[in-house]
């Protein structure tokens, strides 16, 4: 049961947190902004990791009835081994209560705060009778959000929220927007969504709020995992999308956290 329970929480989704942390970082070092505070980023990182592996345990519960009939998600965890509703839902609040606790007693209040707007967004997002994931909110709420909360508990750890400048925010929303409407298979709108985030990184790099390598960062990782995302809207979907995981959530994983940790020491 707890290994079923630990799978749930996706924990090689992890590398979504890590690419978020180590642009917010690029902007610290790029800056010459000292980082005082190394381990709490580290901790940081950790908190934001469980948070989201909690929540993703809550997406599987919620969900356990529809991956049931989609073939593409039979090895989720609790598609393969059962474990009773109780159970995982303690799992849930055991995890979710102890970042809070660590979070409230030993970091700052902005970010706790955005600890605290992770949870809302995902509960609207996954929880009835809002259930935002089966409305046509769904995309303004999913992966554009969430890479924006995991961008600024970053940068609030740095001691400045728009270390990271708002340009750069919005590109990540977007690129995140985008990514989701691929997975979803809405060509159309993918598209269209692909040109505004084109337009605003166009003028992120003409003004000067991302350079080469900050553009390496936020790009290349999440650029691997849309060709595929991409061709799965015309071909293979199933194996499309098993790439796609397995370079972005594998592959970059390591690569993040070998960067990150040379920045920080």
């Amino acid at each position: 049961m707890i290994k079923t329970l630990i799978k749930s929480t996706r924990l090689s989704w992890a590398s979504k947190n890590a690419n978020m942390y180590l642009l917010a970082l690029t902007y610290a070092y790029f800056s010459s902004k000292p980082i005082n505070n190394p381990f709490e980023i580290i901790v940081g990182l950790i908190l934001v990791t469980v948070m989201w592996g909690a929540l993703y345990t809550l997406n599987d519960l919620t969900d356990l009835d529809v991956d049931r009939r989609d073939r593409a998600k039979q090895n989720r965890a609790f598609i393969q081994n059962k474990v009773d509703k109780e159970f995982i839902l303690l799992f849930i609040a055991i995890l979710v209560s102890a970042v809070f606790l660590i979070s409230f007693t030993t970091f700052p209040a902005a970010f706790t705060l955005i600890l605290s707007l992770m949870l809302i967004n995902q509960l609207i997002y996954t929880l009835p009778p809002i259930r935002l994931k089966e409305t046509k909110l769904a995309p303004f709420f999913s992966t554009a959000t969430n890479s924006v909360l995991r961008l600024a508990s970053c940068a609030v750890l740095l001691g400045d929220i728009f270390i990271v400048p708002l340009s750069v925010y919005i590109f990540m929303y977007l690129a995140g927007m985008g990514t989701y409407l691929m997975y979803k298979s809405h060509s159309k709108y993918a598209s269209l969504v692909g040109i505004m985030g084109g337009v605003v990184l166009l003028y992120t790099l003409l003004v000067g709020d991302m350079n080469i390598i900050q553009f390496a960062v936020a790009i290349l990782p999440s650029f691997l995992a849309a060709v595929p995302l991409y061709l799965s809207l015309f071909t293979k979907k199933d194996d499309m999308f098993r790439l796609a995981d397995i370079l972005y959530h594998q592959v970059a994983m390591g690569f993040f956290l070998v960067c990150i940790l040379i920045i920080i020491f």
